[in-house]
């Protein structure tokens, strides 16, 4: 087993757990709170459970971030963002991008306390968005990992 096979497992194992992650908030917990319980206590509810789940996220982003720059360099890849048939490529940094910026800084700096302001002036609203957000976060993330799987099989050259 070499370098490359342990990165790779790395990768993929970050990517699971992450976006699995995000994939049972959004099709199981947000739902069943909108089904289970009201609108003012949902936010509170939804951020106690997915607290737990934040620091596993970053964990599990730091290392799909060092897995998949370590592979990118170590194979000399750096060319292939320059190829529009490496499309995935682009897409995975922009879903990573964007996921780190939400847990390391939004979250940590503004994005919690303004969900709590505006949850307080229209909870079922405010619920309403935090769905929206995760449904077009897992889309986008579903559609990017679909790419890197065919593209790194040869689908798209």
């Amino acid at each position: 087993m070499d370098d490359l096979t342990i990165a790779r497992a790395l990768h993929v194992l970050s990517i699971v757990h992450w976006i699995g992650g995000v994939a049972l908030v959004t099709l199981v917990i947000l739902p069943g709170l909108t089904r289970s319980v009201e609108a003012a206590q949902r936010l509170s509810l939804f951020e106690t459970m997915e607290r737990r789940f934040g620091g596993q996220a970053r964990l599990s982003t730091l290392v799909a971030g060092a897995s998949g720059f370590y592979m990118t360099h170590r194979l000399d890849g750096w060319d292939r963002f320059a190829d529009p048939a490496f499309w995935w490529m682009h897409a995975m940094v922009l879903i990573w991008a964007v996921f780190t910026f939400v847990l390391f800084v939004a979250e940590p700096l503004f994005l919690h306390r303004w969900f709590q302001a505006r949850a307080a002036r229209d909870p079922e609203g405010t619920f309403r968005l935090v769905q929206r957000m995760h449904t077009v976060l897992l889309t986008a993330s579903a559609i990017t990992i679909a790419g890197a799987v065919l593209g790194a099989h040869g689908a798209f050259y």
